[in-house]
């Protein structure tokens, strides 16, 4: 089946009263037929229900959609994005070991790697996102995972993928991306070599603003990447927490099995069912936004790039942005989502112009339906040092766009007026 057909139809299989709408199976737990099926479960002789900490009908549902969009085996839901990234991190590294990660990132994902996961002796080391050749540097015996975005939130950065990739199988470490700016919609980072791929799903995959929660998808073949790979000796050597289960020898996906027995089981940060139902009611959808965001934001982009107040614009859909070619290369048709940065004379000036707006809302979340004006260095970055912005991309002129569903004419004219 195609994209838009598996965002409709795929995981679902009708219950007894045969709805066309996946049930909110909104249930703390779930009842055993007998007490030998209760024991078969938790030793995984039989796979079902026990608790929703672990799984739930409608959250599987979800699951299955996301990882089968971007061509995975397998997928966990979360409680957040910032659930997904810590998660998938924790799956792999443990005290003393070090992890690299993109110099572009969200500010979220970079207090978390940088900061609180130093205190579980997790150590983060920097790489440049448009050198790959970086790594190499920075890789040693402790490095567990290379972490980036497929399109960096928001310095509109496009990741060399392959690059990465290259690098990262020659020394067998596993990989990361955030595919939340792109979504499924637009690109599929397995399909380029990726090990593991998160979601924020709050913010494209939900598209109107009204449920937080993430995704994790594995891809195919990881049992033989873990299997006899000294990185990662916890998935070969019996898991004492789990009645001595040595997560290769188990005919499922072994990434996605550890980490819901382990991490979900332990920390428990799983998605409501009612928010997994709101997500996959605008999964249907997505192919069809992701199209429009992305048209409304290039038409954005060239009007920003003809404005005498206007410094810079990123937005590789452009033909004259430096990242055009790579867009062309790795997304569906060149179409990028729906974020621009740009950037006017300095600090104040930009947050003036966020006040003078009218469509636009003042909001930190991307993806929604409604158009969203954001200045990184005063909120999403502020937590970050000057210097530290400046190295990552983040400038203090810089404002980020999330270009909506509305009639782009209406968003330029208030683009317009705002900035004089």
């Amino acid at each position: 089946m195609n994209k838009k057909t598996i965002a409709i139809h795929h995981g679902y299989n009708k219950d007894s009263n045969m709805t066309m709408a996946v049930p909110i199976y909104q249930s703390t737990a779930y009842e055993f037929e007998s007490a030998e099926q209760a024991a078969n479960r938790f030793c995984l002789k039989e796979l079902g229900n026990i608790y929703t900490r672990l799984a739930n009908p409608t959250s599987n549902v979800l699951e299955e959609r996301i990882a089968h969009l971007e061509g995975g085996v397998a997928g966990i839901a979360t409680a957040s994005g910032q659930a997904a990234i810590f998660y998938s991190l924790a799956n792999v590294a443990e005290a003393g070991d070090n992890i690299l990660i993109s110099n572009k990132l969200y500010g979220g994902s970079i207090t978390l790697t940088t900061y609180t996961m130093k205190r579980f002796g997790i150590t983060a080391k920097i790489f440049d996102v448009d050198n790959p050749e970086s790594l190499e540097a920075l890789v040693d015996d402790k490095t567990k995972a290379i972490f980036f975005e497929s399109i960096s939130n928001p310095q509109i950065t496009i990741a060399d993928v392959d690059g990465i990739v290259e690098i990262a199988k020659k020394h067998k470490i596993l990989t990361i991306c955030d595919n939340t700016v792109a979504s499924p919609a637009l690109f599929n980072p397995i399909s380029h070599g990726v090990d593991i791929v998160v979601h924020s799903a709050s913010k494209y995959i939900s598209g109107q603003g009204l449920a937080i929660g993430g995704v994790i998808v594995e891809r195919d073949g990881l049992t033989d990447f873990f299997k006899g790979n000294d990185r990662y000796y916890h998935f070969n050597e019996p898991d004492v927490s789990y009645h001595g289960l040595v997560y290769t020898d188990i005919p499922l996906p072994p990434f996605c099995l550890r980490l819901r027995l382990n991490l979900l089981r332990d920390i428990g940060a799983a998605p409501s069912p009612f928010n997994s139902w709101l997500l996959i009611q605008s999964l249907e959808t997505l192919s069809i936004r992701m199209k429009e965001h992305s048209k409304n934001a290039l038409e954005v982009a060239r009007f920003l790039k003809s404005h005498k107040k206007v410094k810079n614009v990123s937005y590789p859909g452009l033909e004259s942005d430096p990242q055009h070619e790579r867009a062309k290369k790795y997304f569906t048709d060149g179409q990028v989502s729906g974020l621009i940065n740009f950037d006017v004379e300095d600090f104040e000036e930009a947050k003036e112009l966020m006040d003078k707006t009218e469509l636009f809302s003042i909001v930190v979340n991307i993806g929604d339906s409604k158009s969203l004006i954001v200045h990184p260095a005063s909120t999403t970055h502020q937590q970050i040092p000057a210097n530290e912005q400046l190295k990552s991309g983040i400038r203090p002129g810089m404002i980020r766009l999330s270009i909506g569903l509305e009639d782009s004419a209406d968003l330029i004219a208030d683009l317009e007026k705002a900035l004089g």
